[in-house]
């Protein structure tokens, strides 16, 4: 544990070591740049040389370092060393050219030849960077595509709203034939089948009731009353070959009738059992889109006697 914590503090504390190395690099470049314009080839060369073999160089260090050492190299007449530095910065950028007005012209031929020689091998170094850069291009690409999607996601997200609805539902309506109660409950499938069942029973006891009264007929007769006068008494009868008839049109319509009152108490007793007084929905909702707020700018038009000029503001 003591060591896991040495170590810890022991980074801690290079950290600013490491920041203070790294921003020297950029001061040492500058100073080598100056120590080449100053004519110091051979420190120049030592120096470039140690520092690019330390490494933890970006890519525009390290080509200025192998240019001032392939310089200095060049000048101080040693050929296999500024070949080798050139060699290096071309593989960096194979396009790299010398400035002709800033350097000698023998160094300039003397890395269009390296050029010309690297010819197969920099075509290649081409179709990597190429590679490279268009590897880099989707993948920019991908993140702006990705950081476009999260940010309609939060758009959406900051458009949604909770809806809560609260639905109030009346005893009473329980109590009503023909399914109200499921109806008011949500549940139209069975309150379709009660309201269906009751309509048919409902109808065929009235049918029923309506064939059985067509059956009866009136008839007259004259009796005596207590006083021994005649008088005339109308009664209702059914004829003796349409009773059979009369007693099934009667059965029928007695059936009917309680096969309604059971199928209503069943769907009265259905809707009790799940009654609610308050149901609460809830949701989320969707708010549309704001519109496009209107550019502001000044706009011309123009006129019979020739232009005019507008300013549109939006608020």
């Amino acid at each position: 544990m003591s060591r896991l914590c040495l170590s810890v503090l022991l980074g801690l504390l290079l950290l600013p070591v490491i920041a203070l190395a790294e921003e020297a690099v950029d001061g040492e470049v500058s100073a080598l740049r100056s120590g080449y314009e100053y004519g110091r080839y051979a420190e120049v060369l030592e120096r470039a040389t140690g520092r690019i073999d330390q490494g933890r160089l970006n890519d525009p260090d390290l080509m200025e370092l192998h240019k001032l050492a392939g310089l200095s190299a060049f000048h101080l007449h040693r050929t296999e060393d500024a070949e080798r530095h050139f060699r290096a910065l071309l593989r960096l950028d194979p396009d790299f050219s010398l400035d002709p007005f800033a350097v000698p012209p023998p160094v300039v031929e003397f890395m269009d030849s390296l050029r010309e020689q690297m010819a197969a091998e920099l075509d290649l170094v081409r179709q990597e960077r190429r590679l490279r850069v268009e590897r880099e291009r989707a993948r920019v690409e991908r993140e702006r595509v990705t950081a476009e999607e999260q940010r309609r996601r939060v758009e959406l997200l900051a458009r949604q709203v909770t809806v809560r609805r609260v639905e109030k539902r009346g005893m009473l309506v329980n109590l009503v034939p023909f399914g109200a109660g499921q109806f008011q409950q949500g549940r139209t499938g069975l309150g379709t089948l009660f309201a269906a069942s009751e309509g048919v029973l409902a109808v065929t006891s009235v049918i029923a009731f309506l064939a059985y009264g067509a059956l009866v007929e009136t008839g007259k007769v004259t009796v005596d009353d207590i006083r021994g006068q005649p008088r005339e008494v109308t009664f209702r009868y059914i004829p003796t070959e349409r009773v059979t008839q009369a007693r099934n049109w009667e059965r029928l319509k007695w059936g009917s009738a309680v096969g309604f009152y059971a199928v209503y108490a069943a769907g009265v007793v259905d809707a009790l059992v799940h009654h609610q007084d308050e149901v609460v929905d809830t949701r989320i909702e969707t708010l549309p889109a704001p519109p496009p707020a209107s550019p502001t700018g000044l706009r011309l038009y123009p006129t019979s006697g020739g232009a005019g000029a507008g300013f549109s503001l939006a608020f």
